[in-house]
């Protein structure tokens, strides 16, 4: 009570400051919410928890290990995550993959619930909604958070079949990006430990360092005073403090600790400059790093809170600036920013970068140094500041009014962050109440002396990155003198130009009505057929207690266009659209027009349908709806903006062909779909032939008609205000009663099975396997179960003998869908990347486990884990109104009624065995098309 106290106090001070003379300094540190028990036990070991129930009976564990890559030494590169690895593959309670085995039984799924990562200073290991009902689950995850701290078994056995795993990650990750990162990290990163580590480590290291140099390594640093254990979820907060500490207290306290050192980045005064190009890059960039000490305190502060809202507000209002840029036509660079955030541990970076059109690289950063320039030498606008501080606040209203549904993730990192750096955990009453004492006195002045502080001189590096063929970039000469020059660069000041006009003109809405109404009582909804033929779907939910959402179908899509010379346009059409604004205002006025809203409205025509996606909060529940009549009855069509989008998409797709993960992904493409012309790839010549007058003919064809459309209306809104606005903004709409159906254009999976080899060039030589079943067959919720059934059992098997008794790839993705439309159809695809002499090796392997799964069936224990998964998060998903959304669209769209007995996933998983699934395992193989393809590197 005396934090919440405390907090109190602080607000209420800062509500009153008037003069230098406060009641609080700026200087007193902020409290740790309320609702969190934290302890330091006599070993050093740090503890966190916190009652939540999001979801109900689930909860979270975490440990933090404060410790990283950087401090490995040299003969230990990339062992931090190595031993990160280490912690799935043995400890004193958990024997080999016991951790995996013992949580996976009772539905906690390994990737999603269970994982870890590693960075330059910290490592994190995380179970998430493990449920909380089953007798000693909590003091099982318990029992594996303690045997992370200090007893780990690290075998030679286990140790040796890890290293062709991380090999393979190795692997995966060489691609153009961490290439590109590894040529400038050096030099941004200048004489610091950050410039000679990469995490994930040296490849001849990996495979050959010696066993005790990795314990080694662990025994300096995993240790008690580095670590903190996080338990967040519908748990007993005394209960679980009194195990933490029975457990943990034993842990022992490594003597004579080495120091924990912070690792510096050294300042300089001249400008770095470095040129990170790679053959398979797809894009150019440039981008002006200036990284600086992050000022914050240790507790953070009143005043370091204070601090991230003005650098939220400054980034904001420069990312709306160069926003406005990007829309108009021929903008200066495909996408750019200018903003301050963290950086690396104790660091900021003050940036200023764009993504470039090819052979524009010195206009596309000239461009983007005078939006830097031109705020520094002017300053921001009061309007867009007030703008700004609106945006800020309706964000942090509407996370406090929904703060029932914060997950317990999100709780356990604002915990780690607190261990880790000190920062502040005061939780969303507090914040809110805290943005609503300190944003008042932020003002302009503030904002411009931020940026004037960014633009010091010193600590900058400028860093180009691109293709290495085909382009001539920008040196270091070019880019100087350009910074250099923009200080005398000839600039006006920013100009806000603001409407004061309504979104809507009320008087040309011409409500309609509600003709007739039926009652759903299987959802507790209603369906409302309109006086223009619309049907709306409605169902009160407050679970989320901030959220509306509105869902629209209606059948056609691109397929109802039969030239194709006009599907580029027609596939493109309604994602242009967005960028064109509504009724009078565009893109630019529009945003402005809804500062402060939290509202959002998204039309889309894909192959089959049109659809639309709304949202919004209660409060502007009527805003939204506005927004919905606007695109329907006065698209805004806006040839300079056509021009603007059309331009970054050609400089986006210039290079893409250097990419191979987008020739693969052409490739998949084309061939799945039998070749069919009506599937096209993205490439300079498609984007060529986007054509404004038929993007505009396809929009206005496709959205003429209302009384083709089915809406589903859930959300926090009562039924008399759902009524009102329904008649007046959906009911109004412009109707010619036409029904459609869409068109089968007979975009078919091949009818006879592929093999193909595609080779590729590449940088990093690895081969991917890709393999993908089809069959044309009825849909049904018994079918579609058990697709993902046999998707989950395979994920195990694979995970069980290509991973980690092979050590062959870092991962076997695992993919089972089940498409209604327009025919009836499972698919199944396994990809994989691995060394290229190994590829038909563990293509075999992957071939035996689906021969094994069809001869012998699936283990007792396979199926169990994958159905309690299963169970866990259908009983999940049910907490949310987004459940209730999906299940009325099911029903509104496809007919299909999940609270059936034959369509209720929970009746239909108690109604399936394990012999029901193998049968149809046996059915789909066995009568599956194939596709096989191999994507080698090219000699």
């Amino acid at each position: 009570m005396r934090k919440l106290l405390s907090l109190c106090v602080v607000v209420l001070s800062l509500c009153s400051i008037t003069t230098v003379q406060a009641q609080v300094s700026m200087d007193s540190p902020l409290p740790l919410e309320q609702t969190i028990r934290k302890g330091v036990l006599p070993n050093g070991l740090t503890y966190y928890i916190r009652h939540n129930e999001e979801p109900k009976e689930r909860a979270s564990f975490y440990i933090v290990q404060n410790v990283g890559a950087l401090l490995e030494n040299d003969d230990q590169n990339g062992l931090a995550h190595f031993l990160e690895h280490m912690a799935f593959n043995g400890t004193e309670n958990f024997k080999g993959k016991g951790v995996l085995n013992t949580l996976q039984k009772h539905g906690v799924e390994f990737g999603r619930n269970i994982n870890a990562y590693t960075a330059f200073n910290e490592t994190a290991y995380n179970l998430s909604e493990v449920p909380t009902g089953p007798k000693g689950l909590v003091d099982t995850c318990l029992l594996v958070l303690h045997d992370w701290t200090n007893y780990l078994l690290l075998t030679e056995e286990e140790i040796d079949s890890e290293r062709g795993v991380i090999s393979e990650e190795w692997r995966t990750r060489r691609n153009a990006g961490f290439r590109v990162r590894q040529q400038f990290f050096p030099v941004l990163f200048k004489d610091s430990k950050y410039a000679v580590r990469d995490i994930i480590g040296d490849y001849d290291l990996i495979n050959n360092f010696e066993y005790n140099t990795l314990r080694n390594f662990y025994h300096d640093w995993y240790r008690t005073d580095l670590q903190c254990i996080i338990v967040v979820g519908d748990i007993d907060v005394e209960e679980v403090e009194g195990k933490i500490k029975k457990m943990f207290t034993e842990v022992p306290a490594v003597k004579d600790a080495k120091p924990r050192p912070f690792f510096e980045v050294p300042d300089h005064n001249e400008t770095y400059f470095v040129q990170a190009l790679d053959k398979e890059m797809s894009r150019t960039s440039v981008t002006m790093y200036k990284v600086q000490k992050n000022t914050a305190k240790n507790p953070e502060t009143v005043i370091d809170y204070r601090n991230d809202m003005v650098t939220s507000l400054m980034n904001q209002m420069l990312g709306a600036r160069i926003s406005e840029l990007i829309q108009k036509g021929n903008p200066p660079f495909i996408y750019g920013d200018v903003s301050l955030s963290g950086f690396v541990r104790g660091y900021d970076a003050f940036s200023v970068s764009c993504g470039i059109k090819p052979g524009e690289e010195k206009k596309g950063f000239q461009a983007i140094l005078n939006e830097w320039e031109r705020a520094e030498r002017f300053g921001f606008l009061n309007s867009e500041l007030e703008r700004a501080k609106l945006n800020i606040l309706s964000a942090l209203e509407s996370r406090y009014k929904d703060r029932a549904k914060i997950s317990n993730d999100s709780y356990c990192r604002e915990m780690q962050q607190n261990f880790l750096t000190g920062a502040a955990v005061i939780g969303i009453e507090g914040e809110y109440q805290l943005a609503q004492a300190l944003l008042p006195s932020i003002t302009v002045k503030d904002v411009n002396a931020l940026i004037e502080k960014c633009s010091e001189e010193g600590n900058r590096t400028v860093v180009v990155s691109g293709p290495t063929e085909g382009e001539k970039h920008l040196t270091k000469e070019e880019a100087l003198s350009m910074i250099t020059a923009v200080k005398a660069a000839n600039l006006e000041p920013y100009k806000d130009a603001v409407s004061n006009e309504p979104l809507v003109d009320e008087t040309k809405v011409k409500a309609g009505t509600i003709v007739s109404e039926k009652v759903l009582p299987q959802f507790d909804a209603k369906e409302w057929t309109l006086s223009n033929g619309s049907k709306v779907y409605y169902r009160f939910a407050d679970i989320d207690k901030d959220k509306v959402s509105l869902v629209g179908y209606s059948w056609g899509g691109t397929s109802i266009v039969s030239d194709i010379k006009e599907l580029p346009s027609a596939s493109y059409a309604s994602s242009f659209a967005e960028n064109y604004g509504a009724g009078n205002f565009d893109a630019i006025a529009l945003k402005k027009m809804l500062t402060g809203k939290r509202v959002g409205v998204s039309m889309n025509i894909n192959d089959l349908q049109e659809k639309i996606q709304a949202s919004s909060v209660p409060a502007d529940f009527e805003t939204m709806m506005q927004l919905l009549y606007l695109k329907f009855e006065s698209p805004r069509f806006d040839k300079d903006a056509f021009d603007a989008l059309k331009s970054r998409y050609a400089a986006f797709v210039a290079s893409l062909s250097n990419n191979p993960d987008v020739i693969k992904r052409d490739s998949i493409s084309l061939i799945t779909n039998d070749h069919n012309p009506r599937v096209m790839n993205l490439s300079p010549a498609f984007i060529e032939s986007l054509d404004f007058d038929m993007m505009k003919k396809t929009y206005l064809d496709r959205m003429q008609d209302a009384s083709d459309f089915t809406f589903v209306l859930v959300g926090n809104v009562k039924e008399d205000e759902a009524k009102k606005m329904v008649c007046k903004y959906i009911a109004s709409l412009t109707s010619t009663n036409r029904k459609e159906k869409f068109v089968d254009r007979r975009v078919t999976f091949p009818k006879e099975n592929v093999e193909t080899v595609i080779p590729i060039k590449l940088e990093t030589p690895k081969t991917t396997e890709y393999m993908e079943f089809n069959q044309y067959m009825p849909y049904s919720a018994h079918n579609d179960l058990c697709m993902d059934i046999v998707q989950a059992v395979l994920d195990l098997r694979f995970t069980e003998k290509v991973r980690e008794e092979a050590g062959g790839t870092y991962g076997v993705v695992v993919r089972a869908s089940f498409s209604q439309y327009p025919k009836s159809q499972a698919s199944l695809l396994i990809r994989f990347d691995c060394k290229p002499d190994r590829s038909k090796e563990l293509m075999e392997v992957v071939k035996a486990q689906i021969t094994q799964m069809l001869k012998e069936g699936i283990s007792e224990e396979d199926y169990n884990k994958t159905v309690k998964n299963i169970q866990k998060n259908l009983e999940q998903g049910k907490n949310h109104n987004s459940y209730y959304a999906n299940v009325i669209s099911a029903y509104a769209v496809k007919g299909i009624d999940k609270t059936s007995k034959k369509s209720d996933p929970e009746v239909v998983l108690a109604n399936t065995s394990k012999k029901d699934v193998e049968k149809f395992a046996r059915k789909f193989f066995k009568k599956a098309k194939r596709i096989h393809i191999e994507f080698v590197p090219e000699q």
